[in-house]
C-alpha cells in the first residue's frame, strides 16, 4: 500500500513533503472546524454569563404568591404604601412620590438596567424597551393639556425616568397640545405626533396621540428583534412577536365592539406579527363580530385562550375578559420562553415579564383597596 502510494505522488509529480504538508493542512482544517462546532455553544453562552447573574440576584427581590396574598389582605392602600416601605425598590421612592409613581419609577428603572447588561446581539431591543418611559411622559403631556391641569398637577403625571424626561419637564409650561409637539420636533416623536395632529384635530380625542406612539414603539421593537439567527434571537423574536399580536387583537376587538370599520382600524394596526401575518390581520379586521374574529384565530396559540373567553364576554358584553385573557397568555408564553434557554436569553425574558407583572398587579390591587373596597376573592380574580 506504501509503495503504490508513493508511486502514485511521484507519478502526479508531489513530493512527499509536499504530501505531508497536505496532510497537515487538512488535519489542521479538521480540527479548527471541530473547535468551532464544539465551542459555538460556549461562544453563545458567554455573553449571557454576567448579565444573567445580575438578573437572578435581583430575581430574588420579586414578590412570590405569599407577599401578594399579604399585600391582599390590607385593610387600605395606605397599608400597602406602609408594607411595600420593607423592600428597597420601592422605599427609596416612596417617601417622595405616589405610589402609583414609585412604581412607574421602580419598572422604568428596570427597563435602564437591563438596556445597559443585555448582550451586543439583543442590546438594541432592551434599549428600545427602556423608551416605554418617555412615551409615558409624552402621553401624560397630551393628556395634561387637553385636560388643563395645572403645572402641579402635570409634574405628579410625569416619571422621572428616561432620557426624555428633562424635555418633557420644559415642556410643561407649554400651552397647548400643538406646543408640546413643536417642543418634541427633533426627537424621535416630532414626526409621529405631527401626523396623528390633523386626526386628532378631526376627532377632537387625544386617542389618536396614543395609538401614533404605542405602534411606533412596538414596529421599533419588533424591528429590533430583527431576523432570527440563533436560539437566543430566535426566541426573544417570538416574545416580541407574540406582543404585536395581542396589541393587534386587542385593538381589533375593541374596534368591533365600537362599530368601526377596516379603514378606521387598519390605520393602527402593525404588520408580520409572529403568528399573525398581514393576510390574516386583514381577514380579522374585516371580521363582522367579535365572535367571527374569535374563530378567525382558528390554528393560533390565541384561538383557545380567547374562545374560553368568549362564553363570559356573551355573558357581560365587557371586552375586558379578552384583554386579561391576552395579558396572560403573554405572560405565561414568556414564563415558558424564559425555560427554554436558561444559559442565555430565558433568565432576561423570565425577569422583565415577572417584574411587569408584579408592577400590574400592584396597581390592580392598589385601585381595588382605594377605590372600589372589593374583597379578597374580587381582588384575586382581577390579577394577571
Amino acid at each position: 500500500m506504501a509503495d503504490e502510494l508513493t508511486t502514485l505522488l511521484t507519478s502526479s509529480g508531489i513530493s512527499n513533503e509536499a504530501f505531508l504538508a497536505i496532510v497537515v493542512i487538512v488535519l489542521l482544517i479538521i480540527g479548527a472546524v471541530v473547535v468551532i462546532i464544539v465551542s459555538r455553544p460556549v461562544l453563545d453562552i458567554y455573553p449571557y454569563l454576567l448579565p444573567n447573574a445580575k438578573v437572578r440576584a435581583r430575581k430574588g427581590r420579586l414578590f412570590d404568591e405569599k407577599h401578594f396574598s399579604e399585600i391582599i389582605e390590607a385593610d387600605d392602600y395606605k397599608e400597602i404604601i406602609n408594607y411595600l416601605r420593607g423592600f428597597p425598590d420601592y422605599a427609596k421612592h416612596l417617601d417622595n412620590h405616589s405610589i402609583e409613581k414609585s412604581l412607574d419609577i421602580q419598572l422604568g428603572e428596570t427597563y435602564n438596567i437591563l438596556s445597559k447588561i443585555a448582550p451586543g446581539d439583543v442590546k438594541k431591543v432592551f434599549v428600545i424597551l427602556s423608551k416605554k418611559s418617555d412615551i409615558s411622559n409624552i402621553k401624560s403631556l397630551i393628556a395634561s393639556k387637553e385636560a388643563n391641569l395645572s403645572k402641579d398637577e402635570t409634574t405628579k403625571l410625569l416619571i422621572p425616568v428616561g432620557s426624555l424626561y428633562p424635555t418633557c419637564e420644559q415642556l410643561i409650561e407649554s400651552n397647548t397640545i400643538e406646543d408640546v409637539i413643536a417642543g418634541l420636533d427633533g426627537t424621535e416623536y416630532g414626526s409621529v405626533l405631527e401626523d396623528a395632529l390633523s386626526e386628532y384635530n378631526e376627532s377632537g380625542m387625544i386617542l389618536p396621540f396614543e395609538s401614533a406612539l404605542d405602534k411606533y414603539f412596538l414596529e421599533n421593537l419588533l424591528s429590533a428583534s430583527g431576523v432570527p439567527s440563533d436560539d437566543n434571537t430566535r426566541i426573544l423574536h417570538s416574545y416580541i412577536g407574540s406582543q404585536v399580536d395581542v396589541a393587534n387583537l386587542k385593538i381589533i376587538i375593541r374596534s368591533k365592539v365600537d362599530g368601526l370599520k377596516y379603514d378606521s382600524i387598519n390605520t393602527h394596526m402593525i404588520s408580520n406579527g409572529y403568528q399573525i401575518k398581514e393576510w390574516k390581520l386583514k381577514d380579522l379586521m374585516e371580521s363582522e363580530s367579535v365572535t367571527s374574529i374569535v374563530n378567525g384565530l382558528d390554528g393560533t396559540d390565541y384561538s383557545p385562550v380567547l374562545n374560553e373567553a368568549l362564553g363570559t364576554y356573551n355573558e357581560t358584553a365587557s371586552i375586558s375578559v379578552f384583554e386579561k385573557a391576552l395579558d396572560e397568555y403573554i405572560v405565561n408564553y414568556a414564563n415558558s420562553l424564559s425555560l427554554k434557554n436558561p444559559l442565555g436569553i430565558g433568565p432576561i425574558i423570565g425577569y422583565i415579564n415577572k417584574k411587569e407583572k408584579e408592577i400590574k398587579n400592584l396597581k390592580i390591587i392598589i385601585r381595588a383597596k382605594r377605590e372600589n373596597n372589593l374583597g379578597i376573592s374580587d381582588i384575586q380574580e382581577m390579577l394577571v
